[in-house]
């Protein structure tokens, strides 16, 4: 959520000490004064500039799908973030998309949680969830995905603003992608970019009924709505901008934190909102979903909107990852 003015104002001190310290961070890296571990396996980190969402999940996804259809053996590294015994919200998204077929390795130290992966099995691919920030582990490729909707130049660092780095460090990534616009984003060139841009869009793959069976349904099969729109992720605007784009009829919305846990509390609300608006269900993320104990109080039915990747130069960005591999090194730590 966007900080008021003032706030921002008053907060801003503290976003020069905060950039000062990773610019500081990543200089001792790239001069080799703090150290990178490296694993046995190719690694591809996903992750942003800011914080909130821009895509990362369905691009580990879509990056997940393409590895397993060439026979490669996949793990997933993720932090687990905002979630507790082992998983999260994200990482229960993941494991319902992509079965049993890629192993996961959860913990705030992902050199660590792969090399005990890699004791148990070889692996050719570790995908680093929301790792361009985690310089401890090296990488073969760096993929930064930016939210075309949000200019870049007006954000500011944390934790006044949404920048957990400065623009600037882009010129550490490999590729780009630029979600919801296909627009260049809006950051100065210079003689040392080294990264390719890609686009992307979000696409519907359809309806899934919340506690049904796994059947996706296209949006006249799921009833004429109105719905009633819910999400508390990290970019709540993305996602009811594309239900407009998807022609789904919503009759409100509500927003809730990002990776927000629904009690029976917030369920008993959303039914009282969505009655008082006229809809004949809800409408909410896969990640949300994961987030809902128990929906059997709810009289409404809740659809949940299954998406994936579309990117714009698919063959392209496929190319680039797979060459940037074949001439990437792998030395084990």
């Amino acid at each position: 959520m966007d900080l008021p003015p003032l706030v921002r104002i008053l907060l801003w001190p503290l976003s020069v000490l905060y950039g000062g310290y990773v610019r500081l961070r990543a200089w001792f890296y790239a001069k080799g004064w703090l150290k990178q571990k490296r694993l046995k396996g190719k690694v591809i980190s996903v992750g942003n500039l800011t914080v909130g969402g821009t895509g990362k999940t369905p691009m580990v996804l879509w990056l997940a799908e393409k590895f397993l259809a060439e026979g490669k053996r996949v793990a997933i590294l993720s932090r687990g973030y905002r979630g507790s015994g082992g998983t999260s919200d994200e990482i229960e998204l993941m494991k319902h998309r992509l079965g049993g077929r890629v192993t996961f390795g959860v913990g705030k130290n992902r050199f660590e949680a792969g090399k005990l992966i890699e004791t148990q099995q070889a692996l050719d691919i570790f995908l680093l969830d929301d790792g361009f920030q985690h310089l401890p582990l090296a990488r073969d490729i760096d993929i930064v995905m930016l939210d075309g909707s949000r200019r870049l130049k007006d954000q500011w660092l944390l934790p006044s603003g949404r920048l957990r780095e400065p623009i600037a460090a882009c010129e550490r990534a490999d590729i780009l992608v630029v979600t919801r616009k296909t627009e260049r984003p809006d950051m100065e060139a210079s003689d040392s970019q080294r990264f390719s841009i890609f686009y992307a869009q979000t696409r519907l793959l359809g309806f899934r009924r919340l506690g049904g069976e796994n059947k996706l349904n296209y949006l006249g099969e799921i009833g004429q709505g109105p719905f009633f729109a819910f999400c508390g992720i990290g970019n709540p605007r993305a996602f009811f901008d594309d239900l407009g784009r998807w022609h789904v009829p919503v009759a409100g919305q509500k927003i809730f934190r990002d990776h927000h846990h629904y009690s029976e509390r917030d369920l008993t609300i959303l039914m009282k909102e969505a009655q008082g608006a006229g809809a004949i269900g809800f409408v909410t993320t896969e990640k949300d979903a994961c987030n809902i104990r128990d929906a059997r109080g709810i009289a409404l039915p809740i659809f949940i909107s299954v998406i994936d990747f579309a990117l714009t130069s698919e063959s392209e960005f496929v190319a680039a990852v797979d060459g940037k591999l074949s001439t990437s090194g792998s030395v084990t730590a």
